[in-house]
């Protein structure tokens, strides 16, 4: 018996609204649905569920580093930034081989998890 695919990732959030505008308007994440009455929203990112929600107990908080794959970074990394994120480091290489470069810039949403951008070229 093994575990399946990565289904959903849960990020903690204070303040709902604020985050679902960032998530939605800022990075251009599709919105699936926002529960009724709970703090609750879920994204669609690729095959995996992204889920924003106020934690109901301490122990439920997390603390996550999500790294998104871009298909150009230099022009995401020019229009998160003209849309008012403030970027951590510029696009650069961590990592060459002969096959490929990985290329990364990170940023924060507004509860302070790091957000990466990530392109292999």
């Amino acid at each position: 018996m093994a575990l399946g695919p990565l289904g959903q990732i849960h990020v903690s959030v204070t303040d709902l609204a604020r985050s679902v505008a960032f998530y939605r308007d800022v990075l251009g994440i599709t919105l699936l649905f926002e529960v009724p009455g709970q703090a609750m929203a879920f994204f669609a990112s690729g095959d995996v569920r992204l889920y924003l929600g106020v934690p109901e107990k301490p122990e439920f908080t997390s603390k996550n580093v999500l790294y998104f794959t871009v298909a150009d970074i230099d022009a995401e990394y020019a229009r998160l930034t003209e849309a008012g994120v403030s970027f951590v480091d510029k696009p650069h290489a961590v990592h060459r081989d002969d096959a490929m470069e990985l290329w990364m810039a990170a940023f924060n949403d507004p509860d302070g998890h790091v957000l990466v951008l990530m392109q292999e070229r």
